[in-house]
């Protein structure tokens, strides 16, 4: 399509056949007669009429002849309905734009080119709402082929919208980093747009990221903040916040949006308390887990929506029971003197006997590959924070107290949330059905009620993130007026939480010649539940204020132990070890555990990896589904757009 618009454009400087020789016209003398030169023309297409000026010319910039062969072209059908395609996002901007290549202004009868500066600054802000909808940028608005550099005589077609927007900034804000959170409730494409536009406006600090793909295809898009995005800083604790697990819960989902937006404009207006968050701390959000049942629920919307419906994925999986059941197998093995409560292995038997969403797969994935240390998944129903275990230890006891060796500790973290909510943690706050009178908002999870194969308890044994579950409410899907007032009620809560991981003690476990050691234990005596070294031997111990006997251990190497004492008013300490180098035969008793020693052995069978065939197209090159959005072009008629295929 490219190669084409290029022999048109070229074309277009041959407005009608020169009356003269071939010979004068291989030498440069052939003039075309001035009653046949192109000449500026009144604008009369309708979607460009609100261009900064009044004549055009054809040929246009990209080779279109007239104004009836502009009108019947992809070209100005994606202006006449980009405001729908991108959700009223980059509106009016990338049609004035677009309208300055395809009737671009006429002055003195000689075409002007559009600033190439002008097309570089929407580019940059906007084309992540065309990601979000797998739409490439329009060749027409390449910045170098069809723009030019003010020295070369340019206009800016976007200067009256400018000045318009600039008044009305200066009547908000003088800083120009404010963002305008609209407490709406948010399409997954709009979703999606407001993300990478976040990441976008906040480059230095922020990008996104899809850590897999729904049932349906839709993207698991998250967006993560740090000081070094894209990076792990050595020391620094990364944290996650899920929400939408079950579909139609979507209050969490929308404070996460709220969330990022949120984050990004207070770093920018210089709000020391975010600065310091973000700089000290490596933020996950995956603001929908479940895409697909949240689009359920919202077809039937606020005041039709059921109790369940959109709860579970695409193919009917309640995703929270999803899991591996690795608390089945903690309370089984408890006998094993030296077995670990942590960073047990997926067994064999969950791939070969039970549906795994790909949505769960994805999530799993995702903790495997993050040193996350704490992680709140946002859900609704009840008005309460819920900590592991889950799973009660006896199975026929449907609310039995069941605590982790981390007890204290999750009790800690769920209260942190619970006391900075505006009415969590008073006793005197209506319920939804269930009494946590005198709990101030907390309880342990199989003490409220049982279930297997949850995502928080899996957080817990497989890996060394501690896992929250935040119920935000009686309403699943409160009303759109609700929206900022829990955005209020939770604010603090979301923040106080992140600031929490800042508990502790921290250290890097290196060898002895300064290298760190992954995969190194840290044990603290009396609690039997040991956490690991990442890649660079760094490590995060969640812990109380007292006294603590600290162990680090890693096969190889001897055992150092040390005496802490971990003072009210620190927040975090820092303890270092260094190993030396010796043979060490580790106890039979830890061996003789089935399925131990296979941590790493994820997804044996791989049951994820892509089975169907790969659509080609005639370059040999892969093909994909046509989006949603090509009905509007293959409908009317028009020439293929294929230069809006991403992967075309």
């Amino acid at each position: 399509m490219h190669t084409v618009l290029i022999l048109l454009s070229s074309l277009a400087t041959c407005w009608s056949v020169p009356r003269c020789s071939p010979e004068e016209a291989a030498m440069g003398r052939c003039r075309t007669p001035a009653e046949n030169r192109p000449q500026c023309m009144e604008m009369v297409l309708g979607y460009c009429q609100d261009v900064p000026y009044s004549h055009t010319m054809f040929p246009n910039i990209v080779g279109h002849r007239s104004r009836q062969d502009l009108e019947m072209g992809a070209e100005y059908l994606l202006l006449s309905v980009i405001h729908g395609l991108l959700n009223g996002e980059c509106s009016p901007d990338i049609r004035l734009l677009g309208c300055s290549v395809l009737a671009p202004r006429c002055r003195d009868n000689k075409l002007m080119k559009p600033c190439r500066s002008s097309c570089e600054m929407v580019k940059k802000s906007c084309i992540h709402a065309f990601e979000a909808i797998q739409m490439a940028w329009p060749y027409f608005l390449d910045c170098d082929r069809f723009f030019v550099g003010e020295e070369e005589g340019c206009y800016d077609p976007l200067s009256e919208l400018r000045e318009k927007q600039e008044v009305a900034f200066a009547n908000i804000s003088d800083s120009g980093f404010f963002t305008i959170i609209q407490f709406t409730y948010h399409t997954n494409s709009q979703m999606f747009s407001i993300l990478k536009k976040t990441a976008s406006k906040c480059s230095d600090i922020s990008q996104t990221y899809s850590i897999g793909r729904s049932v349906e295809g839709k993207d698991l898009l998250a967006i993560e903040f740090s000081s070094n995005p894209g990076q792990h800083d050595l020391l620094e604790p990364e944290i996650k916040l899920i929400g939408n697990m079950h579909g139609n819960e979507v209050l969490g989902r929308q404070l996460l949006i709220y969330l990022a937006q949120y984050l990004c404009s207070e770093y920018l207006l210089g709000n020391e308390r975010i600065q310091t968050i973000i700089n000290t701390t490596r933020i996950h959000i995956l603001p929908s887990m479940n895409p697909d049942g949240y689009e359920i629920a919202a077809s039937e919307g606020h005041e039709y929506n059921g109790w369940t419906s959109g709860r579970a994925n695409a193919q009917n999986l309640d995703l929270n029971r999803n899991f591996p059941d690795l608390t089945s197998i903690f309370y089984n093995r408890r006998r094993f003197r030296h077995f670990r409560s942590h960073h047990i292995p997926v067994p064999e038997s969950y791939w070969l006997n039970k549906v795994v969403a790909p949505e769960t797969y994805a999530v799993m994935k995702w903790i495997r590959s993050y040193p996350f240390v704490i992680s709140a998944s946002l859900h609704g129903g009840e008005l309460v924070i819920s900590y592991p275990f889950d799973f009660s230890r006896h199975p026929q006891e449907e609310r039995m107290f069941s605590p982790t060796p981390d007890e204290q500790i999750f009790r800690q973290l769920a209260r942190t949330y619970a006391d900075a909510h505006a009415t969590m943690s008073n006793n005197d706050t209506e319920r939804c059905g269930a009494s946590f009178a005198n709990k101030g908002g907390i309880t342990n999870g199989a003490q409220w009620y049982s279930f297997a194969g949850g995502m928080s308890d899996f957080n817990y044994l497989h890996s060394n993130c501690y896992e929250i579950t935040v119920e935000l409410g009686c309403d699943k899907f409160p009303s759109e007026e609700e929206l900022y007032p829990e955005w209020l009620r939770n604010k603090e809560a979301l923040l106080s939480f992140m600031e929490f991981v800042h508990r502790g003690i921290r250290g890097i476990v290196k060898d002895e010649h300064g290298n760190g050691i992954k995969g190194a234990t840290i044990s603290v005596r009396g609690m039997r539940h040991d956490i690991t070294t990442a890649v660079d031997g760094d490590y995060w111990r969640l812990l109380n204020p007292g006294v603590h006997i600290v162990t680090a251990a890693a096969s190889g190497y001897s055992k150092v132990s040390k005496r802490i004492h971990l003072p009210r008013n620190v927040q975090v300490g820092r303890v270092d070890f260094v190993l030396k180098k010796v043979p060490r035969e580790p106890s039979l008793d830890y061996f003789n555990i089935p399925e131990l020693d296979n941590y790493d052995r994820f997804d044996p069978f791989n049951q994820f990896e892509q089975s169907s065939p790969r659509v080609r197209g005639e370059d040999g090159e892969e093909r994909t589904e046509k989006p949603w959005w090509w009905a509007y072009f293959s409908q009317l008629g028009v020439s293929a757009p294929t230069w809006l295929l991403r992967n075309y």
